[in-house]
């Protein structure tokens, strides 16, 4: 019986650390393979809401790094899913993230108002390495936060990114206007933060001021 015992957990151990050795590698875990594969590439994905606890537990988790591999074909399906729900008749959106479809990975999708036909691009393990003074006004809604809006005075005008494609190609570049606002939102997202938070932080300040 003691066999038997030493027998399961070990195996439990291996599996553990497997899984763990996954997400490390930049690798999606076994539950985020069970969640890409129950529907094909053009099938949108549920958009988890923070009035859900468990859904809102998962928005407020920091995103890991993954591996870019455009030979990988769940990662490439989960590109695709991801890019089907934001282009969902009940989304609509103009960016998303991994952790808003239940996907702990540092992918994001952003519509890029700043080039001709304002076309949708897919951004892996992205960053924002410098932020400009200078900011804007801007009105912000989330896929996330159903049936609201706010005004924000806080998202800097310009900034510098680093990310890498689904091809793995390292790329750095500088975004202007509303089109960097849309990075910062989502990128924001990847570490388990919501435009809420910079709003309560505005609201804080302005009292602080009085």
């Amino acid at each position: 019986m003691k066999k038997l015992v030493l027998l399961v957990l070990s195996t439990l151990l291996i599996v553990a650390c497997s899984a763990t050795k996954n997400i490390s590698k930049g690798r999606f875990s076994k539950s985020e393979i069970d969640l890409i594969s129950t529907a094909d590439a053009l099938a949108p994905m549920r958009v988890y809401k923070i009035t859900n606890r468990s859904d809102s537990l998962v928005l407020r988790t920091q995103s890991s790094y993954i591996k870019p591999d455009p030979n990988d074909k769940i990662q490439q399906r989960f590109i695709k899913r991801l890019y089907a729900t934001v282009r969902d008749s009940m989304s609509l959106g103009v960016g998303i993230a991994a952790p808003q479809v239940g996907i702990l990975k540092n992918i994001i999708w952003v519509q890029r108002f700043d080039k001709e036909n304002f076309p949708f691009e897919v951004y892996l393990n992205p960053k924002i390495t410098a932020y400009s003074d200078k900011k804007q006004t801007v009105r912000e809604g989330c896929l996330s936060i159903p049936n609201r809006t706010d005004t924000l005075n806080t998202r800097s005008y310009t900034i510098k990114i680093e990310y890498d494609t689904a091809n793995a190609e390292h790329k750095i570049e500088t975004v202007e206007g509303f089109t960097s606002v849309i990075f910062q939102h989502e990128i924001d997202h990847l570490n388990g933060i919501l435009y809420l938070d910079h709003l309560e932080k505005e609201i804080r300040d302005a009292k602080k001021s009085k």
